[in-house]
């Protein structure tokens, strides 16, 4: 009986959809939209040390998993905006809530290293 993480074909747009929300960047802009629509250049200055090109993929990819809203105002210069969906801020809640735990549990989580690192050397 095939694991339900097998990459079999029925489970691969699940584990897509997984990487995509839980990427490096993907984690990052959802929490960083969950306070308020962002241009581009706000996001990228507010999540820091990311490519234009990754950013612009990121976002997009999350646009077609139907999780960011791109908003491109037909104005002189153009402006765009980006937002959560409201499934993007339902898979928001989750992935913030996934970041803190990791903050609050830290140094329990560095602490173990600390053991498994004395313990192999």
């Amino acid at each position: 009986m095939p694991s339900k993480y097998d990459t079999g074909e029925t489970m691969c747009p699940y584990r897509l959809v997984l990487e995509h929300v839980t990427s490096r960047w993907g984690v990052l802009v959802l929490i960083e939209l969950m306070e308020r629509p962002h241009r581009f250049s706000e996001l990228r200055r507010a999540i820091g040390r990311v490519s234009e090109k990754m950013l612009t993929q990121t976002l997009q990819t999350l646009e077609r998993d139907g999780i960011v809203h791109r908003d491109a105002k037909p104005v002189i210069p153009p402006r765009v905006d980006y937002s959560l969906t409201d499934l993007g801020r339902e898979a928001a809640v989750q992935v913030r809530a996934l970041a803190l735990w990791t903050e609050k549990r830290m140094g329990d989580v560095e602490k173990a290293r600390q053991g498994y690192d004395e313990a192999r050397s």
